[in-house]
């Protein structure tokens, strides 16, 4: 029964029950006879004219109704001379269909974003139902990753790959799995993950999958360049001092060889220099060989550490170098102190802490470098270099230890964090204090056990 008909139906028991009344009054009233009649006249008028009113309203509330039943709201009732009811009724609907309207649209314009964001990511994705096999929506990502065209049903992937239609549409992976993708002949390497999700009565399966094949070509050969740089960075920082020293013995023994009465030899210092060029040599190669598997280092060799003796060394293998300008200072107030510590590796920290130090500050008015050791009331043994260059600025102070970072235009950005490493390795720490136009103090803090 629709609702013209429903409400026919009502408007026709009116009619009835005021013939009936009409009829009673009638009955009651026969000496009005004619009185009676034309009220009767009048009576039937006004419940016709009232059916034609209610009928032309219901029959355009059915109309409205009907535009919503099939979800036609681009209809625009017009208002202009129309009876007040009738305009307030269309302006009631014209509201309406106008929200309704603007709702959609919003809608649209939302999965029109999401649609071209989605194509834009690298990354494939796709939706099917999961009873039909029918896509709901996929991406070119997704693709373009196994070598497909566009396809309405993963059918056609099952006709196309048995093996990618297994992996991928039969296995559930509620976690990111590493995979490798038969296509064509080259498998490539990819990230997948599912979801399962429901929309009204249908079953949805989303499946997500990340080509990392070029990313981890890119990864390796970064990885590669930056150990290059690495490794060229600390070598040269062990062979600039050993030139630089095997330089100077060198002049010393020309000179001696062309006027041995006026530039006599020390043999002393002579074999001090090449002992310094020795030790720093075994420790270049020692430092080569525990860099390629750092990662996996878990026991170093420790010994006990005259600090004497490696303040000495250190001072040999630099000095020659040092910039005439720049004062380079090691002093040490217990002649006695020691540090449990693998010798060659702290010797390849300070050496990078103090040619740092000494790039600091090689532009100051003044320039000095000072490295010294203490051992606190705790047994903590402390040993520190220090500048009076321009500081580390503030805004970068939380990232000179990140591997790689770096300020300088040849600087491989590996010094500190491989500083860290190494104290990390001793069980130890390394700490800095800088203030800008004063300088840094850079501190390797060893534990108590330390003797």
């Amino acid at each position: 029964m629709t609702f013209k008909s429903y409400h026919t139906g009502v408007l026709i028991r009116i009619f009835l029950l005021l013939i009936v009344m009409g009829s009673l009054t009638y009955s009651a009233i026969q000496s009005y006879y004619v009185t009676a009649i034309g009220s009767m006249v009048l009576l039937i008028l006004m419940t016709y004219e009232f059916f034609r009113f209610l009928s032309r309203r219901f029959d355009i509330i059915e109309d409205f109704f009907e535009s919503i039943k099939y979800r036609d709201f681009s209809r625009n009732y017009l208002e202009k001379n129309k009876s007040p009811d009738i305009q307030s009724l269309y302006q009631g609907f014209n509201s309406v269909n106008k929200v309704v309207r603007e709702i959609n649209s919003e809608k649209e314009t939302q999965y029109l974003y999401l649609q071209k964001i989605l194509e834009l990511i690298d990354i494939g994705i796709l939706a099917y139902n999961t009873k039909t096999g029918e896509v709901l929506w996929t991406n070119e990502s997704f693709q373009n990753s196994l070598d497909f065209p566009s396809f309405k049903n993963i059918s056609f992937v099952k006709s196309r790959n048995k093996n990618i239609h297994q992996l991928l549409f039969e296995n559930f992976y509620a976690e990111a799995s590493a995979l490798e993708i038969p296509v064509k002949k080259d498998p490539i390497k990819a990230l997948v993950s599912n979801s399962l999700f429901k929309v009204g009565e249908d079953s949805f399966k989303l499946i997500v999958l990340h080509n990392i094949e070029d990313t981890l070509n890119k990864t390796e050969s970064e990885a590669w360049k930056k150990l290059l740089s690495v490794m060229t960075h600390e070598i040269m920082n062990s062979i600039a001092p050993i030139s630089s020293l095997a330089g100077t013995l060198k002049f010393q023994v020309e000179m001696h060889q062309k006027n041995p009465e006026d530039n006599s030899l020390d043999i002393d210092d002579l074999n001090s220099g090449l002992s310094s060029i020795e030790k720093r040599s075994e420790g270049l190669l020692k430092f080569a060989k525990t860099y390629r598997s750092l990662s996996k280092v878990t026991n170093i060799d420790k010994e006990q550490i005259q600090l004497r003796e490696l303040f000495k060394s250190l001072e040999n293998l630099l000095k020659p170098g040092t910039n005439k300008n720049i004062t380079l200072d090691f002093h040490l107030k217990d002649s006695n102190l020691k540090v449990e510590a693998d010798a060659y590796l702290l010797e390849q920290v300070l050496i990078n802490l103090v040619l740092n130090a000494m790039e600091a500050c090689e532009n100051t008015p003044n320039p000095k470098v000072k490295v010294y050791a203490v051992k606190k009331f705790d047994g903590q043994v402390i040993i520190s270099v220090t500048d009076n260059g321009p500081g580390i600025p503030e805004e970068i102070k939380d990232q000179i230890f990140i591997p790689f970072f770096t300020t300088k235009k040849e600087g491989s950005g590996i010094g500190l964090s491989l500083s860290k490493q190494i104290m990390t390795l001793h069980g130890g720490k390394i700490q800095f204090n800088s203030m800008e136009n004063k300088g840094t103090l850079i501190s390797l803090i060893f534990k108590e056990n330390s003797k």
